[in-house]
């Protein structure tokens, strides 16, 4: 594989990733920083990625996503924040003003967690941490899709309640919550059947694809 301007060869990466890694070995092994050895030597088989540039890679697609879910978020909490000054906001039973505050809690919450990897991307700007940023925000970026999706439910049930009957919106959060949990667990089955291959042997063209 030739090399060009702003390339490296494949030569290159994999004397890069012997520097990063500290060998070349397929063994399952942690270093003391929680490094997955195992996961590294696979996707520099799959992709030909040195460990930086899988996590330039994974912090570009994790900024990708915030993104996305920082909108909702944000027109979320924004719509929230105006319904106190609503007419018909004193018509709330005390039971529903409660969902309204423990949901604006939730709404903010998952604001802050969605917007704190830019933060922490600040704080440790040329400190040679970027493995440290990239699992620091992933965590965030879970705990406030979460905390976002309790949020969502809180707002189906304040909206069933008042619409219809407390009863109502107790069956909408239900169902919001079953529909929310149901697709974690799809995700996670996704995951476990696409997972690569165990036995230390190099994927195929076909899972290295799938695997994009």
């Amino acid at each position: 594989m030739m090399g060009g301007p702003g390339y490296v060869t494949r030569s290159e990466n994999s004397r890069q990733f012997v520097a990063e890694t500290g060998r070349m070995g397929y063994s399952l092994r942690m270093d003391s920083r929680g490094f997955d050895r195992d996961d590294a030597n696979w996707n520099f088989r799959a992709r030909h990625e040195t460990e930086t540039q899988r996590l330039d890679r994974n912090w570009n697609g994790l900024l990708q996503e915030l993104r996305v879910v920082q909108t909702g978020v944000q027109l979320l909490t924004g719509f929230l924040l105006t319904l106190p000054f609503q007419q018909r906001f004193e018509d709330l039973t005390d039971g529903e003003v409660a969902i309204y505050l423990a949901t604006v809690a939730l709404s903010v919450t998952s604001t802050m967690l969605l917007v704190a990897p830019a933060g922490l991307h600040r704080m440790l700007f040329r400190r040679h941490a970027l493995r440290e940023l990239v699992a620091a925000s992933h965590r965030l970026a879970m705990c406030g899709i979460a905390t976002l999706g309790l949020a969502l439910i809180g707002v189906v049930a304040l909206i069933f309640s008042f619409v219809l009957s407390p009863l109502a919106g107790a069956v909408a959060a239900a169902a919001a919550l079953a529909m929310f949990s149901g697709l974690g667990i799809f995700a996670a089955i996704l995951q476990s059947r696409h997972r690569p291959p165990e036995n230390g042997d190099a994927p195929t063209t076909d899972d290295a694809a799938s695997a994009r």
